[in-house]
């Protein structure tokens, strides 16, 4: 479709060389029956120009190239009226074009809203403090939970502070859908004041997506997600279900970041040889969840009673993060497959399945 659109905005342009031609006389067109005046040709020359341009900066994924093609339109359907005897079917291409551009308006205006967040967090984080993780700050811990950390390889390394990953993914929005989404997530965590923003877009078909946010920054969470980064159909915060579900998403997390875990605001309680419980406790919100491990110290499974939405309504149901396939970064070894699963009274409802190709501790993060 990207394509397609490039090329309707390739011929929508050329045509307008039409009034060039005929107003400098450069050849006969028969099409236009007006006069054309020489200042209006260079106008409709402009007009060309604008739209190759934003041809071009479309094709190469310039932020922003709506601003040119907006300037296009604009610039063409004033032509397009003056002349409009002659232009006026030009007016289709235009609507068509300005739609696309008030998208990737509206799509920039999400990411640059969520850049200003990340930036939030990340500035009350410093990645200049140097400290180790070291055998004495696991020895009160479950046995299990000591095996996985020096089975991750964090014994030794530097403590992590911030950390960016990338995802890519399929999505589904409930249990009787059959199709899964694609989805592409970039997530930022903090670990000495705990917060995460995940950002990720989904394609649910041709030129229809959605873009979403979730968020956990001072014990609060927010959930935000717009279709074409237009309209909101969620947009909750700051409740008792949203918070508590968005740190018990962090605490879920910190799979990725293992020193997070011995952190002041996380106590671990042993449950049998293979499994611990985690609670943490964040400026007012509180949430446990249960690590199961492997023998040999892998992390198998993460499982927590969380509330399925944020409604009052909302039931409380078992949520499970199962991982595998490991791979290391920066020394350190992490799951980087797996999936997300609510349990529910008629069966297990499976929405998200993840991979994780990057992941940067410790960094000056790019947005």
């Amino acid at each position: 479709m990207k394509n397609i659109f490039t090329i309707i905005v390739i011929i929508h342009a050329l045509i307008h060389l039409l009034g060039f031609v005929k107003a400098f006389q450069l050849a006969e067109i028969n099409q236009l029956t007006q006069n054309i005046s020489r200042s209006m040709g260079i106008l409709w020359l402009i007009a060309l120009i604008l739209f190759l341009a934003a041809a071009f900066q479309f094709i190469s994924n310039h932020d922003l190239w709506w601003i040119t093609a907006l300037a296009a339109v604009i610039l063409s359907q004033v032509l397009i009226i003056l002349f409009w005897q002659d232009a006026k079917f030009g007016t289709i291409p235009n609507i068509i074009i300005l739609l696309v551009a008030i998208v990737s308006f509206a799509d920039w205006s999400f990411n640059r809203d969520v850049k200003n967040e990340i930036a939030e967090i990340l500035a009350s984080n410093s990645i200049d403090k140097k400290e180790i993780f070291t055998e004495e700050k696991i020895i009160n811990l479950p046995p299990i939970v000591q095996k996985w950390l020096r089975n991750s390889g964090v014994v030794g390394k530097d403590m992590i502070h911030t950390v960016q990953l990338k995802q890519k993914g399929q999505m589904k929005m409930k249990p009787e859908q059959e199709k899964w989404y694609e989805a592409n997530a970039v997530q930022y965590f903090t670990v000495d004041n705990p917060a995460f923003i995940w950002k990720v877009k989904v394609d649910m078909m041709p030129l229809v997506f959605f873009t979403g946010r979730d968020k956990f920054s001072d014990g609060k969470g927010n959930m935000l997600i717009k279709v074409l980064s237009l309209f909101n159909v969620v947009n909750t915060s700051d409740n008792e279900k949203i918070n508590q579900g968005t740190l018990q998403r962090y605490l879920g997390e910190t799979i990725w970041f293992p020193t997070a875990v011995v952190s002041p605001y996380i106590k671990w309680e042993e449950i049998d040889s293979l499994s611990a419980k985690a609670t943490m406790t964040y400026k007012g919100t509180t949430g446990s969840a249960v690590f199961t491990f492997k023998e040999n110290g892998d992390f198998l499974k993460f499982s927590a009673m969380r509330y399925m939405g944020s409604e009052a309504n909302s039931p409380l149901k078992e949520w499970v993060i199962t991982l595998n396939e490991y791979k290391v970064y920066n020394g350190i070894k992490i799951p980087v497959k797996g999936e997300a699963t609510w349990k529910l009274d008629n069966g297990d409802f499976t929405w998200y399945k993840l991979e994780i190709y990057d992941v940067k501790y410790n960094k000056t993060l790019s947005f």
